[in-house]
Formats: C-alpha cells, sequence, structure tokens
C-alpha cells in the first residue's frame, strides 16, 4: 500500500500538503485530485521523477506529460512566448480545465515534452492541485492516474486498486468530478488546433480567439 494522505480540500491539514512536497522535492510521485479526474503528479523539473511516472502508467516515452502551475509566471517560465491569443485565453479560463500547448522554452527537459519541443499547461481550478503546485513554486506533472489507455481514476481507492503501491502516495480528498477531461489546444500553431474537446466547448474557445466574450 502506498502512503495514504487523507485531505479535506475545504480545510486542508498543513502537515499532510508539507508531506506531499517533502515527496515531490525528494523525487517522488504522488496521486492527487484535479477538477476532472486524479493525477499522477511529480516535479516536472526532475527528470527522474518523470521518468518514473512513464514506468508507473507503462507510458511510451513518446508520448509527453503535461503540467499544471501555481502561477502564470510559473508558465512563462516553461515556454518561449505566450502570444495575445494565449493571453486572452489564459485571462478567460484559467485557472480551469484547459491546456494550453506552447513551444517549450530551452530548459524543459525533453524527457518531459517527448522531444515534441512543445508543452501542454494548465492552472489548475481544485483546490488541493492548485495548492501543491503553489506550494511546490514550480509545474506538477498532470497526467491521469492510470495505467497507460486504462480508464482513469475518480478517486483514491480507485488509484490503488489500479497502481497499488507505485506511486509513493496518494491524496485521499474524495471523488473527482469525473466526466470529459480538459480541453486541449495547440497554440503552437495558427490559427490554434484543438487536440481535445473536454470541459470546455471548442465554441467558446473559439468566441474569446475572435475577440468576444
Amino acid at each position: 500500500m502506498p502512503c495514504i494522505l487523507k485531505i479535506d480540500p475545504e480545510k486542508p491539514d498543513a502537515a499532510a500538503i508539507e508531506e506531499a512536497i517533502r515527496i515531490l522535492k525528494a523525487g517522488g510521485v504522488i496521486a492527487y485530485p484535479t477538477e476532472t479526474f486524479y493525477g499522477l503528479g511529480g516535479d516536472a523539473r526532475n527528470e527522474e521523477a518523470v521518468e518514473k511516472i512513464y514506468r508507473i502508467k507503462g507510458r511510451s516515452f513518446t508520448s509527453p506529460l503535461s503540467v499544471i502551475v501555481g502561477t502564470v509566471d510559473g508558465a512563462l517560465s516553461l515556454v518561449q512566448e505566450i502570444t495575445s491569443p494565449g493571453c486572452r485565453l489564459i485571462e478567460k479560463f484559467w485557472p480551469g480545465p484547459l491546456t494550453l500547448v506552447f513551444h517549450a522554452a530551452a530548459a524543459v527537459s525533453p524527457r518531459l515534452t517527448a522531444h515534441t519541443g512543445k508543452i501542454g499547461i494548465r492552472m489548475s481550478s481544485h483546490p488541493l492541485a492548485a495548492l501543491i503546485a503553489g506550494r511546490l513554486s514550480g509545474p506538477v506533472t498532470a497526467t491521469s492516474a492510470n495505467l497507460s489507455g486504462g480508464k482513469e481514476c475518480l478517486s483514491a481507492d480507485d488509484v490503488v486498486r489500479c497502481l497499488g503501491d507505485r506511486p509513493d502516495a496518494v491524496i485521499d480528498a474524495g471523488p473527482a468530478a469525473g466526466g470529459k477531461g480538459s480541453t486541449i489546444l495547440d497554440l503552437t500553431v495558427h490559427p490554434p488546433t484543438l487536440l481535445r474537446e473536454g470541459i470546455i466547448p471548442f465554441a467558446d474557445i473559439k468566441t474569446v480567439l475572435h475577440g468576444g466574450e
């Protein structure tokens, strides 16, 4: 069994949060709730942690990992630039389930981007995911906490049944909302291209891109 950290997302226990951050800083991997499903979190700046996540999921190294950041400044440090369309989308939809794909900054590990030179980033609207990214002061991987190609996990119990003791810790914060995942939009091309329609409808994104509210 992995270490189970029971945390109320509305009243998070400081000691439990600090334990999760300690694990991340030591290169460990945690499962944590987001506004969609439970995710697998590692310090995205740590290549050993990134590789561990690939191994846990049985994921191909040709598939990049997206990340959650605590602030827009945290995103700025990971990308070459945020263009005007990106700024409008960030202002409208972050924090929230919109993953934006940018050209990665030179300092970003090619292992994280799967040598694509691109990185997917979002700010989570889930209070615990946001708190973890903020306390780490760095990007946290946001891939789903499941075996590659398998069903997403909606609870800590689901994660344990699926992944056993492969994560170093699982945060039990009650059920995730489920449904669709985050919407993914590629901003490295013109016009921006929808890679996956999730919670946020593409029609709403197009309205913002075309100057509407």
